[in-house]
C-alpha cells in the first residue's frame, strides 16, 4: 500500500472510484446495459446514487453483483434515466464519489431532422452552421458527433408560432483529414436525460482549395500534336515536383488551309492543284470524243446505204 493511501486512510477518505456504462451511456430504449463501479483498492461494498432522484431500481439487482461493482439493466426505459455517481467502502472507510455518469435513454419521441446551413459541401478550414428542428416543441436540442457521444453540443430551443421548435449549432472548424459526421436529438426540459430518436445522419463534405495554372499554346499546328502531363511544387522548394498528373493525349486534326497556302503547300514547295477546275477540263474533253465518235458513226452509216439507193434507181 503506498504512503498516499495510507494517509488517506488514516484520514478516513479512499480515493474516488470511476463509473463508466457498458456499451455506452446513450442507449436506445428496450436495450441492455451496464454500470461499472471500480475502486482502486479492495472494496467491501459498492453504492450507486442518482442525483436528484432515488434510483430504486438499484436496490432490484442481486447482492452479490453489487458487492462487485456490476448494476445491469436488461431493458433500459426512462425510469432508468439520469445522472449518477457511485461510492465504495473499504475497512469501514468511505471513498468520495465518482465523477457523474450521465445515463442518456433514447426513442423516447420522434425523430427531428437535421441539416447544414448553407450547404453540407464546406472549403477546408471554413465553417458551417447545422439546424435541428421538429414539429414537436422540443425544450432543447443536442448534437453528437458521430463516435464521440462524451462531449455533445446542447442548445435551448427556438419556438415557431405554430408550435415548431428548432436550434442552429456551429461547427468549427471543418478539416478534410477528419470524418465530420453528425446526429441530433430532442428533449423536454422536464426530462433531460430522456431524448428523441436521433436524426437521420448527415456527413459534411470538405471541399478542398483548388490551385491551378494555364499554358497557352497559341495557334495549335500538328508539331503541338502527342501526350502530356504536369507536375506541381512548392515555391519554397520549386525543383522538388509531386506525382505527375494523368496522361492528356492532344489530337490535332486536318488542317485548313490558308489564303496564303493556297499559292504554295508549306511542305512540297509546289502549287496545289484545283481539282475542280481538272474535272471541268476532264468532263469537256470526254464531251467532245462522244461528239466526234457519233459523227463518225453516222457517215458509215451513210456510206453504207448510198450504194443500195444507187442499185435501186
Amino acid at each position: 500500500m503506498t504512503p498516499i493511501l495510507m494517509v488517506l486512510i488514516c484520514l478516513g477518505t479512499l480515493p474516488k472510484p470511476t463509473l463508466w456504462a457498458e456499451p455506452g451511456s446513450v442507449i436506445t430504449q428496450g436495450s441492455p446495459v451496464t454500470l461499472r463501479c471500480q475502486g482502486s483498492l479492495q472494496v467491501q461494498e459498492y453504492h450507486l446514487y442518482r442525483e436528484k432522484n432515488p434510483a430504486s431500481w438499484v436496490r432490484r439487482i442481486q447482492r452479490e453483483l453489487v458487492k462487485k461493482g456490476y448494476f445491469p439493466i436488461a431493458s433500459i426505459t426512462s425510469e432508468h434515466a439520469g445522472r449518477y455517481r457511485c461510492q465504495y467502502y473499504s475497512r469501514n472507510h468511505s471513498s468520495e464519489l465518482s465523477e457523474p455518469l450521465e445515463l442518456v435513454v433514447t426513442g423516447a419521441y420522434s425523430k427531428p431532422t437535421l441539416s447544414a446551413l448553407p450547404s453540407p459541401v464546406v472549403a477546408s478550414g471554413g465553417n458551417v452552421s447545422l439546424q435541428c428542428d421538429s414539429q414537436v416543441a422540443f425544450g432543447g436540442f443536442i448534437l453528437c458527433k458521430e463516435g464521440e457521444d462524451e462531449h455533445p453540443q446542447r442548445l435551448n430551443s427556438h419556438f415557431h408560432a405554430r408550435g415548431w421548435s428548432w436550434a442552429v449549432f456551429s461547427v468549427v472548424p471543418v478539416s478534410p483529414s477528419r470524418r465530420w459526421s453528425y446526429r441530433c436529438y430532442g428533449y423536454d426540459s422536464r426530462s433531460p436525460y430522456v431524448w428523441s430518436l436521433p436524426s437521420d445522419l448527415l456527413e459534411l463534405l470538405h471541399q478542398a482549395q483548388q490551385h491551378q495554372a494555364e499554358f497557352p499554346m497559341g495557334p495549335v499546328t500538328s508539331a503541338h500534336a502527342g501526350t502530356y502531363r504536369c507536375y506541381s511544387s512548392l515555391s519554397s522548394n520549386p525543383y522538388l515536383l509531386s506525382h505527375p498528373s494523368d496522361p492528356l493525349e492532344l489530337v490535332v486534326s486536318a488542317e485548313t488551309l490558308s489564303p496564303s497556302q493556297n499559292q504554295t503547300d508549306s511542305k512540297t514547295g509546289q502549287h496545289p492543284q484545283d481539282y475542280t477546275v481538272e474535272n471541268l477540263i476532264c468532263m469537256g474533253v470526254a464531251g467532245l470524243v462522244l461528239v466526234v465518235l457519233g459523227i463518225l458513226l453516222f457517215e458509215a452509216q451513210h456510206s453504207q446505204r448510198s450504194p443500195q439507193d444507187a442499185a435501186g434507181r
